[in-house]
């Protein structure tokens, strides 16, 4: 296995740019792909991606918001007391890359945004603590687990059509969540992951001492607990315990409020969750403020580029070419197999497009009327799109930004396990929507 991780890592310090040129090249593709099969005219697909670069300003801020609270949550003190207590009896390498894997992944099940940092934060600190641990595999194993995050509690597609009022509710109704997220098929495949990926990780690792890249001395940063010895009213507002928890807690009570009143569990909600929960741990003003400083840092290289990737989308959207590759991807399917196809092209689409919730906008009202027409399950194939997008985001450079901004290391240190580990994903989650259409159609 490691020799086949270290091909395609060979393959990718030679011919992998960085995720910003990625991003411009699958814009040319696009517009390519667009000229050639819908028959779109250059200017006309120039206006389609120009009226479309600021059209997922919403949906980038839900994003946005859903890392950065992860983050702040993954930085509080408690979380950080934790974090180092789960580090400090691991002693092997190949135990401290299971480690990393079951903290993205359970972290990420929770909330992306929180597993795709814990998971990051963990593998940096094992790497640093763990002799011979080869750095770049750590991290990956680490971003592995957020493969699990659309079938989570924050995963856009099953909460989009559980929320009242979405724009598919007229043809699919709600989608309760125990037919998605809590589904046998689900919660099984969850439990296999859990269980073989950490395994799969481990056995990546280089066997010559010579190959381990082991992470860099440099101490970590410090947490964020800004305190200052002035006395002026401004400074004693800004370390208010009672200002940081008040707020914190008034906003828990909300969220409490919305549960009781029989409120959904919503992006939003999971948004506001996680960040007043972040507010009440970090207990002041200052001290939540400090590790915002360093969470937009973190996700910066996602809020400039998601707009180039809304481009594209245009560019799909307004050619056709995203209808109708789906369409093509229908018209060879029947009921107990739409639910592969579904995957399939989304899995596809998803390099273009890296974002589930936008890509389910465009491609889920063909799905979900082609599950209508073959009387095919609505909840598998729904979650087919889902599992679609976070299978193919193993290799979309997108979602690795934040990873490689926390660890310091670059898109060609890791993309050659996560070449090898989508191989694995895919088996399984192929394996899943294919039971879960076949028997439900």
């Amino acid at each position: 296995m490691n020799s086949i991780a270290n091909f395609f890592t060979r393959i990718v310090n030679r011919y992998m740019p960085d995720p910003l040129v990625v991003a411009i090249i699958l814009t040319a593709l696009t517009m390519i792909f667009a000229m050639i099969s819908q028959g779109t005219g250059f200017l006309e697909a120039s206006q389609y991606w120009g009226d479309g670069f600021w059209n997922l300003l919403s949906f980038t801020m839900q994003m946005t918001i859903i890392l950065l609270a992860g983050y702040i949550l993954a930085r509080t003190p408690l979380v950080d007391k934790l974090m180092n207590k789960v580090v400090g009896g691991i002693h092997s390498p190949r135990a401290a890359i299971i480690v990393a894997t079951l903290c993205g992944g359970v972290g990420s099940w929770l909330n992306w945004g929180f597993g795709l940092v814990l998971g990051t934060l963990i593998a940096q600190k094992l790497g640093r603590r763990v002799k011979g641990l080869h750095y770049p595999l750590v991290i990956a194993a680490a971003y592995s687990g957020f493969a699990v995050y659309g079938v989570g509690l924050s995963g856009s597609v099953p909460l989009l059509i559980n929320t009242p009022g979405h724009f598919m509710e007229g043809v699919i109704g709600l989608v309760p969540l125990n037919e998605t997220i809590f589904s046998p098929y689900l919660i099984t495949m969850n439990l296999i992951l859990l269980v073989t990926l950490p395994l799969f990780n481990a056995m990546l690792h280089p066997k010559r001492p010579e190959e381990v890249v082991e992470a860099p001395s440099e101490p970590e940063a410090p947490r964020a607990t800004v305190e200052t010895s002035e006395s002026t009213v401004a400074d004693r507002l800004n370390n208010s315990r009672i200002l940081g928890v008040g707020m914190g807690l008034f906003g828990m009570l909300y969220v409490a409020m919305y549960l009781i009143n029989g409120g959904s569990v919503t992006l939003n909600f999971v948004n506001s969750l996680f960040l007043f929960l972040g507010i009440t741990l970090f207990v002041t003003p200052n001290r939540f403020l400090a590790a915002l400083q360093d969470g937009i840092k973190v996700v910066s290289g996602i809020i400039i580029q998601y707009p180039f990737y809304a481009g594209i989308l245009a560019i799909l959207s307004g050619s056709g070419l995203i209808v109708t590759l789906a369409n093509w991807f229908v018209s060879i399917s029947s009921a107990g197999t739409l639910p592969i196809s579904s995957f399939l092209s989304a899995g596809l689409i998803n390099l273009f497009v890296p974002s589930g919730g936008g890509q389910w906008v465009i491609q889920g009202p063909v799905m979900m009327e082609a599950a209508r027409q073959l009387g095919a399950s609505v909840p598998a194939t729904a979650l087919a799109v889902q599992i679609g997008d976070q299978w193919t985001n193993m290799v979309q450079p997108f979602w690795l930004l934040p990873a490689m901004a926390i660890s310091g290391l670059k898109l060609k240190d890791l993309m050659g396990y996560m070449v090898v580990i989508s191989f694995y994903l895919g088996v399984v989650f192929l394996a899943t929507v294919t039971i879960w259409g076949m028997v439900d159609a």
